[in-house]
């Protein structure tokens, strides 16, 4: 899947079509039968208990469970949405395509953007950032910067762009007659603005540019997964103080972290300690679902 999908971090977890882990009715119902017999629900249950997916649900059903009795209040339904039209808008029509491609529903793919903002919300109460992290994130961090580029299939036609431009041609009409990025090549190659916070460019993209003075333009091609790139720069201004730029700073340092698998696994055990889960069915307890994020111990426990 498109690595905007796939951001939303370290914990997104895919709700499959595994079964849940709910207890039996006494009348142990039917889940499917044919001639001559029948699948019930104790025999189903117990089928998938011993399986991977099965187990693998239980976990994730347990840890979206807990976030949402400690941080629920934090995550609204409205910002859930206002995530998924993002991605909607985003993808267009393909949208449905791709969550078929990865196994998902818009259901399911809403409530995994749920998970990613409720462990968000652990995140930043559990962890506090440290002057010592903003001091670092200080000296890396570029101001927002506003930029055209023109994107090219080939090398060679990014050089000819080059020559283009050194000969006096427009970044303007360069830009519609060469570049394949449709979303930008009739505004002159514009973007929007951007820092070094943003996560939605290509990392070798955003270095090439903050090299660039007011007025300068990449003298050789830049090349990243989606192609080879002219970038001018239109608007850089001067870095300015960190206080005016604390929020966005604070907020490059936790996306960093968010995607730390062992800082998650440690917010996770937190909450999960916090929950006081204990497991009651024997084989999925001594099955230690939740040992990665806490002690076989705990995870096994019964009251």
């Amino acid at each position: 899947m498109n690595k905007y999908i796939k951001k939303s971090a370290a914990l997104l977890v895919v709700i499959g079509l595994a079964a849940t882990a709910t207890a039996c009715s006494n009348n142990d119902a039917t889940v499917a039968n044919y001639k001559g017999g029948k699948i019930t629900q104790s025999q189903y249950y117990n089928k998938m208990k011993k399986s991977q997916a099965g187990q693998s649900t239980l976990a994730n059903m347990i840890i979206s469970k807990t976030l949402e009795q400690q941080y629920g209040k934090k995550v609204s339904q409205k910002k859930v949405n206002k995530q998924y039209n993002t991605y909607k808008k985003q993808y267009g029509t393909q949208f449905s395509s791709v969550l078929q491609q990865n196994g998902m529903t818009a259901s399911t793919f809403k409530d995994n953007l749920k998970t990613s903002l409720l462990s968000e919300a652990a995140l930043k109460d559990i962890k506090k950032i440290t002057p010592a992290q903003e001091s670092k994130a200080w000296k890396s961090y570029q101001p927002k910067v506003t930029v055209q580029h023109i994107l090219v299939a080939k090398k060679a036609t990014a050089e000819q762009v080059i020559k283009d431009l050194e000969a006096g041609q427009s970044f303007k009409s360069l830009a519609a007659k060469y570049s394949t990025d449709t979303s930008t090549k009739k505004n002159a190659g514009k973007l929007p603005v951007f820092d070094s916070t943003d996560t939605s460019l290509d990392s070798t993209f955003k270095t090439a540019a903050f090299k660039l003075k007011t007025g300068e333009y990449t003298k050789t091609p830049v090349k990243t997964q989606y192609g080879y790139h002219v970038i001018k720069m239109i608007k850089h201004p001067s870095k300015g103080s960190f206080k005016s730029h604390k929020k966005e700073i604070d907020k490059q340092i936790y996306a960093s972290m968010a995607q730390d698998q062992t800082t998650m696994q440690s917010v996770i055990s937190i909450v999960l300690k916090r929950a006081d889960v204990h497991i009651k069915d024997t084989y999925l307890k001594n099955a230690n679902i939740l040992s990665s994020y806490v002690s076989s111990s705990s995870s096994s426990s019964s009251k």
